[in-house]
Order: C-alpha cells, then sequence, then structure tokens
C-alpha cells in the first residue's frame, strides 16, 4: 500500500545535533558474518529498515539463532560456517545486498540446495554479474534470464583470481565470502576501489585477508571468531540530511556518532568541490571503521562534474548531489554512472524526472545527465517509484525550493534504509 506524504518548504533554519541509523552496509555484514562465525556476538545499532531484517530472516531460516537483546540489538549465535542443507526458499525481498552476499555464501556449501527470491524490484536487477566471478570458484547458480530468481547448488570450491566485470563491493563480498570457504587463495580485482567493510569486518574476526588497491586476496578455508560490535551510523542516510543544511538557508546540523570510512564519503568531497561548509571529525575507531561527526552550514554553492573514477563512492548519493546541483550556480554534469540504471529504480530516470517536477532543466543521458542550476520551484508531484533514494531526494528539494511544497506518491519507500527520515527532518525543524 502506498503512503503518500506532502513536503512543505522549510519555514526556517534547520538546526541541531542528531543520530541516524545504523549503517546499512555494514549491518549486512555484521549479521551474515557473525552468523557464519564460530562463537556468539552482541551486535548493537543495527538499522531498523526492511533491508537488514532480510538479511536476518535469511541467516535464521540458515540455521543461525538470533535472538533480540534490546532495542536495535541481537545476539548471534555462529554456525561456523555449518549451514542447513535444505532452507528451501529465501525471501531477499528487496535486498540486493542479502541476496547478492548470500549467493557467494551458499554457493559453497557442498550439499545444499536453495532459491532465492526478491520482490518485483529486486527481480528485474542484474544477477548474472554474480554468478558469473562465482562460476570461476566452481560456484553452480542458475539465474532466470540473469535475474532472480537464484537457484543454487552447493558445491565443494577452489580459489582463483575473479576479475569483476564492474566495480561493486557487492560483488566483491560475494567472492570473498565465496573464498572463505573454498581450498587456497582467492584474489578479487576491481576496476575501481569500492567500500572495504567486508575486509575490515573480517580482519577483526581473524580472517587474514590482504588488501591493495583494487585487489584484495583471502585464504580459505577460515571459520570467523563472533565479535562484539556496535554498528556505526550510516553517511548514506546522514547524507540526506546534511545537503538539507547546506540547501535551507541559515541552517547548522552536526550528525553524530556516523561511520567515516573513507569509501563511503566521497559526496563529502564533491559538497566540498561545490564549496558547502563542512566540518568532519573522527572521534573513535569501532571495528576497524573510524568513527565520529559531521556539521553542515547552509551557504552558496557553484556547479560539479562527476566523472567515472568517483561513481563507485559516490553511488548511492548520486541523486541526492544531482538535487544539490540543481541549486547550485552554473552547469552540472555527471558521467560514467550507467550503473543507476539498475538500481531500485532507473535511477537516471527517475532521478531527471524529480528535478523537472522542480523546473530544473535536465539533460538525460546514457551513464548521467546534465543539470542546469538556478532556483527550483516547488509544488505539485512527485513519483517515488517505491525507491528510497528517490523519495527522500525529492523531500530534500522540496525543503529548499521557492514555494508550494511537494506531494510524494510513496513516502513509506523511505522505509527500506531510513524509516525515522522524516521524524528527523521534523527535529530540526522542517
Amino acid at each position: 500500500m502506498s503512503s503518500p506524504r506532502f513536503i512543505d518548504r522549510a519555514r526556517g533554519p534547520l538546526r541541531g545535533h542528531v543520530t541516524v541509523p545504523g549503517d546499512k552496509s555494514i549491518g549486512h555484514r555484521a549479521v551474515m558474518l557473525n552468523a557464519l562465525a564460530s562463537g556468539q556476538a552482541l551486535v548493537r545499532g543495527l538499522p531498523s529498515g526492511h533491508d537488514v531484517a532480510s538479511t536476518m530472516a535469511a541467516m535464521r531460516q540458515l540455521g543461525a539463532r538470533i535472538e533480540v537483546a534490546g532495542e536495535g540489538a541481537v545476539r548471534i549465535h555462529g554456525t561456523g560456517l555449518r549451514l542447513e542443507k535444505a532452507p528451501g526458499t529465501i525471501d531477499c525481498q528487496n535486498s540486493g545486498t542479502t541476496m547478492r552476499l548470500l549467493s557467494g555464501v551458499l554457493c559453497a556449501q557442498e550439499g545444499l540446495v536453495a532459491t532465492l527470491i526478491g520482490d518485483e524490484s529486486l527481480s528485474r536487477r542484474p544477477m548474472k554479474r554474480v554468478a558469473a566471478p562465482l562460476a570461476l570458484l566452481g560456484g553452480q547458480i542458475e539465474t532466470t534470464d540473469g535475474h532472480a530468481p537464484l537457484h543454487i547448488r552447493g558445491a565443494r570450491l577452489r580459489g582463483a583470481e575473479v576479475a569483476l566485470p564492474v566495480a561493486s563491493a557487492q560483488l566483491k563480498s560475494a567472492v570473498l565470502l565465496a573464498g572463505l570457504q573454498a581450498e587456497g587463495f582467492s584474489e578479487v580485482l576491481e576496476p575501481l576501489a569500492t567500500r572495504d567493510h567486508t575486509e575490515k569486518l573480517l580482519t577483526a574476526m581473524g580472517v587474514d585477508v590482504v588488501s591493495q588497491g583494487c585487489r584484495v586476496i583471502l585464504r580459505g578455508p577460515a571459520v570467523p571468531r563472533a565479535v562484539d560490535m556496535a554498528v556505526p551510523g550510516d553517511p548514506s542516510s546522514a547524507a540526506f540530511v546534511l545537503v538539507a543544511a547546506v540547501l535551507v538557508a541559515g541552517s547548522d546540523v552536526t550528525v553524530e556518532g556516523l561511520c567515516l570510512n573513507p569509501t563511503r564519503l566521497g559526496f563529502l568531497e564533491v559538497l566540498r568541490r561545490m564549496g558547502a561548509r563542512i566540518e568532519s571529525r573522527v572521534l573513535e575507531e569501532v571495528g576497524g571503521e573510524p568513527v565520529g561527526s559531521i556539521r553542515c552550514q547552509a551557504g552558496p554553492l557553484r556547479a560539479f562534474h562527476i566523472e567515472e573514477d568517483e561513481v563507485p563512492a559516490t553511488i548511492d548519493e548520486l541523486p541526492l548531489l544531482a538535487v544539490a546541483a540543481a541549486f547550485a550556480e552554473g552547469e552540472s554534469r555527471l558521467s560514467g554512472a550507467a550503473e543507476l540504471r539498475v538500481k531500485e529504480s532507473d535511477r537516471i530516470a527517475t532521478t531527471a524526472s524529480l528535478l523537472r517536477a522542480f523546473g530544473v532543466e535536465v539533460e538525460e543521458r546514457p551513464d548521467g545527465m546534465v543539470i542546469q542550476g538556478g532556483r527550483p520551484t516547488g509544488g505539485g508531484a512527485v513519483a517515488t517509484h517505491a525507491d528510497h533514494r528517490i523519495a527522500m531526494s525529492a523531500a530534500v528539494a522540496a525543503l529548499a525550493a521557492g514555494a508550494g511544497g511537494v506531494s510524494l506518491d510513496d513516502a513509506g519507500a523511505v522505509d527500506v534504509s531510513f524509516p525515522e527520515f522524516f521524524s528527523v527532518l521534523a527535529r530540526l525543524g522542517a
């Protein structure tokens, strides 16, 4: 059922200190790897969105005991890589991370038979790109015309050198999770370096992982040791709050307790190039991840260009950066981002449609867009296409637009990653 919502223009500045939900990428890995590990772990700070819940449900179905231990906290009793051999059909719902990482886990479980399915959106996303690299290790995964459902028959794997077809932390992680259970060395080569949460957590769990730029090497088989951990705040969720602060006149917002892993902060570097007033501070290290705060203040922005080499570090925030470009002075260009076409929605098309709803002149291209900055207007309706990042980007645009506010056809899409999004904005004065 859709959940329409009206977002009014901000009547004053956004101000205050807030936190955001735990990092979704780290949350998936904390649940999955501790469920595979030996021993038990207390994991705190898990996000309440649907995606990590999909991973938790899948690991329970595979035999891991996961007990609620408080709000956002679970105690996980690891399986020591000994999973349920006949789990049947596992529903990954809308979570591409769940489906792709599980593919790496399950294809290395000799004798296991399983089918991975997802919702309509996930069933449109490309999955041959994960099946093909895993086949180099001996993985047996049948796709349905390159998409889900995925039919997996576990086999004994051998380590191999795997050159990934695209820069993707999900594909890299799938190969590493298969390599964790394979005989010998598994080596992953990426065209461009991507986020490294899997490598950091495996290292914290006692697995010998060597990272050298775009090359990661792991020797299997190796059973990780369960580790207690607190999941830091998600920078991809914080980005929407911080960009709202940059765009709404007079705003001054600090988000605390954030993961400040450099592979996740590409959007900050783009905002700095645009002239945004930003302060970031690392205060501690948690599970190998730097954690701290980011403060953003409103101010004028100038146009930016993003090329292919910056896309992996900004992929989740590109629709939001396109919104920022609409309020900047000059012409902004985004290229080398064809991967946006195969996200929860075609994010090039849906972002362009969103911007046009605000009166912004935008030229859609096969791998990006050209955006004419200026003074976006409000008013009218925006289709979210059931995509959480499009919904939140539209809300940010509505807060800063000239007049009128905007109606979102399905604001409930934000529940995938940031159910608290609108309440956090309200606490800041929206």
